[in-house]
């Protein structure tokens, strides 16, 4: 066991890769992406790691753990760094590969927008990639990808293009994971199982939505040209459930009474309770025959 808490030179010097042999070795580590490597050697630099196939790249010192063993398997995050140099770190990012995450802008230069994704080198969105010019200190919805030419990694604000849905994964019915995405004039944009892109409707949103939140949605609908209706409820009474235990806490916040029912207005049902008028009711009914709530003229009460 070695205790790195000795003194460790921190050295100025690096491996030398020319920018082809970083893209090499990138194409062959799986750049952007957690990967367990082997502890090779350990040098003034850092570790020398290394996988099955004899490929290497270091560990610089600062990320080398307190304690190790030559052999040892060690999980780390590999990608380029400022001098585009293949590097790994146990650094935890915001974003890997092929991955969507709402990320910060720290700084604009010539060329584009440099988010933080919390590891030393910020990563590049170009302004081609950007749905409108980004600003220093808002945050937005970023899809990373590998640039092809110089294998590094980059960032874009336009993920509908990184969606496809020519072959579907899901189908009606099934429960999936989704990421709001941008506003449209029929509803809210939603990426499904990150791969697909989908929509929520206006009229089955029934509380605030942020880009980049992510939540558990149902595909109720495939359409004939592969478009997907999410429903953030699953359908028919199978939703009932989680909607009446609502209504139950908040009967139980309001001292067991609620001046709501049948005839209530919808605006004040949804404004009340967060869903329409009609899921009010099959919970509601649901409450009641389980006889934890009785039904009057002026509204609910909690039994």
């Amino acid at each position: 066991m070695i205790n790195v808490n000795k003194p460790r030179v921190q050295a100025t010097y690096y491996y030398q890769l020319s920018i082809l042999d970083c893209c090499i070795f990138a194409a062959m580590f799986q750049i952007g992406q957690y990967q367990e490597l082997e502890i090779l050697r350990d040098r003034p630099p850092g570790l020398f790691l290394g996988d099955e196939d004899g490929n290497e790249v270091l560990l610089p010192n600062k990320y080398v753990p307190e304690t190790f063993q030559i052999g040892d398997m060690i999980r780390v995050f590999l990608y380029l760094d400022s001098e585009e140099r293949l590097v790994a770190t146990t650094l935890t990012p915001y974003i890997t590969l092929h991955e969507f995450a709402v990320l910060k802008v720290k700084d604009v230069g010539r060329s584009g927008a440099y988010l933080d994704w919390g590891l030393e080198k910020d990563l590049f969105v170009p302004f081609a990639e950007q749905l409108s010019q980004m600003r220093p200190g808002r945050s937005y919805l970023v899809y990373m990808y590998e640039d092809p030419a110089s294998g590094r990694l980059l960032a874009s604000e336009k993920t509908r293009k990184f969606l496809d849905n020519s072959v579907l994964t899901v189908e009606a019915g099934q429960e999936v994971d989704v990421i709001v995405a941008e506003s449209s004039d029929l509803g809210v944009n939603v990426i499904v199982n990150g791969r697909h892109s989908g929509l929520v409707y206006h009229d089955e949103i029934y509380t605030g939505l942020k880009t980049g939140e992510r939540l558990k949605g149902y595909v109720k609908k495939v359409r004939e040209d592969n478009k997907l209706d999410i429903s953030l409820q699953k359908a028919g009474y199978a939703h009932v459930e989680p909607n009446a235990i609502k209504i139950l806490d908040l009967l139980s916040a309001a001292k067991g009474y609620l001046p709501y029912h049948d005839g209530s207005d919808p605006d004040d049902i949804r404004r009340v309770f967060g869903m329409s008028k009609k899921t009010f009711k099959k919970a509601v009914g649901s409450l009641y025959k389980q006889k934890l709530i009785e039904i009057g003229p002026d509204g609910i009460r909690k039994l």
